[in-house]
């Protein structure tokens, strides 16, 4: 009995998705929830896993198609041992008088597809003397570089030309849905928000100290590492008390201001950028802070984050430091008016009661909406940032 494949139910306003790739080929044995196929779309990437075990009887949808939430992208046929490895062949009894197989005849320069025949004709190549190992014998891209990359034989001395064209390869791949998007919504932002940012420093002594102090004995309460991020949401929720704006959005004419904490930590992946956000921040401890963005983090990383985990976001930090980056312009993520980028900590002289001495700093940045957030409204966020980080127990005082 068969089983149908069907795209299922992808998130709210997602109503299609492109074929990533599939992971059984037709004839294949599956188990129940084994990943068949991998779906893009415009927020996530996701797998579909098999309903039923047997043997993949049909796919319906090859990769790269776009098909509708439903669609029908293959079929099982349920309890069906999949396909073994096929026996040896038995030796074949040479024959008395063995005849050469016949050799497929050099394509006509017709016969080229539109970019071999471009390569050709730019360097200038006589397509008799390019091996072809394409169907029946015809010259492929690869064959033409080939016979590029192979050293001239000259039977004269050669004068070195003025400029030689150059043999480098290039590949073109399609964007994915999800890249697609991330390049769209970025753009949107430009586009649409009035974007500036704003930058200060920060002394990560305090932070680093604390942190150092009690890693050991929270991660064994704890079950999780006390990392630098749930130093920051905490400062980034009192500082979007104090100013509010920074946690409000524009809805045609209106403003909205949120009075909860809905903070999006983006992480970056294989596949592009994902911002999963930790609902109700405020209502969450360090520990909490710390085990919700681990999970997140192993959710993206195995590609199962979902929509949901991504929606309802009020501010977002982005920590691009961890890449190594020591000062940047974030991009809001629309249609929030603000996000904060952390940046490397780096050992840096500065003067502390009329004497330079030798501090872990970070330089963080704002980027805002102006047409919503004020510049002194910016800068006085920024500044809460800093008391928070440099005096961490205002954060546990509530202060």
């Amino acid at each position: 009995m068969s089983k149908e494949i069907r795209v299922p139910a992808l998130g709210e306003s997602v109503t299609e998705a492109t074929i990533g790739k599939w992971f059984k080929k037709e004839g294949d044995a599956v188990k129940v929830d084994e990943p068949l196929v991998e779906l893009e779309t415009d927020k996530v990437t996701v797998e579909v896993p098999s309903p039923v075990s047997g043997k993949l009887e049909k796919i319906n949808a090859a990769p790269g198609m776009t098909i509708a939430v439903g669609a029908l992208l293959g079929s099982i046929a349920e309890g069906v041992a999949g396909a073994s490895a096929p026996a040896p062949a038995k030796a074949a009894a040479p024959a008395a008088s063995p005849t050469p197989a016949p050799v497929a005849a050099k394509p006509a320069d017709a016969t080229l597809s539109p970019a071999v025949r471009k390569a050709v004709v730019e360097n200038n190549l006589n397509p008799a003397d390019i091996p072809g190992t394409g169907k029946d014998g015809r010259i492929t891209k690869g064959d033409v570089l080939a016979t590029l990359e192979k050293p001239a034989t000259p039977t004269a001395p050669v004068s070195m030309p003025a400029a030689a064209a150059s043999t480098g390869t290039e590949e073109r791949v399609k964007m994915s849905r999800l890249r697609q998007t991330i390049a769209r919504r970025l753009k949107d932002a430009q586009n649409t928000a009035a974007m500036l940012t704003t930058f200060n420093e920060v002394d990560m002594s305090a932070v680093m100290a604390l942190r150092n102090q009690y890693k050991d004995v929270f991660e064994k309460k704890h079950g999780v590492k006390l990392g630098f991020m749930s130093f920051f949401v905490k400062a980034a929720i009192q500082a979007l008390r104090d100013v509010p704006a920074v946690n409000a959005e524009i809805d045609g004419e209106d403003i909205v201001y949120k009075n909860y904490y809905n903070i999006g930590v983006a992480v970056g992946t294989d596949k592009g950028l994902v911002v999963p956000v930790l609902q109700d921040a405020e209502n969450l401890s360090f520990a909490g802070i710390e085990k919700t963005i681990a999970a997140y983090g192993k959710k993206a990383r195995d590609g199962q984050i979902q929509i949901a985990d991504m929606q309802g976001g009020t501010f977002t930090i982005t920590n691009g430091g961890i890449y190594g980056s020591l000062m940047s312009t974030p991009i809001l993520n629309a249609p929030q008016s603000g996000i904060l980028g952390m940046h490397a900590i780096k050992e840096r002289p500065i003067a502390v009661n009329g004497q330079v001495v030798i501090r872990p700093m970070m330089y963080l940045a704002l980027s805002y909406d102006h047409r919503i957030v004020d510049g002194k409204e910016a800068v006085t966020f920024l500044v809460r940032i800093k008391e928070g980080l440099e005096d961490p127990q205002r954060a546990i005082l509530d202060l």
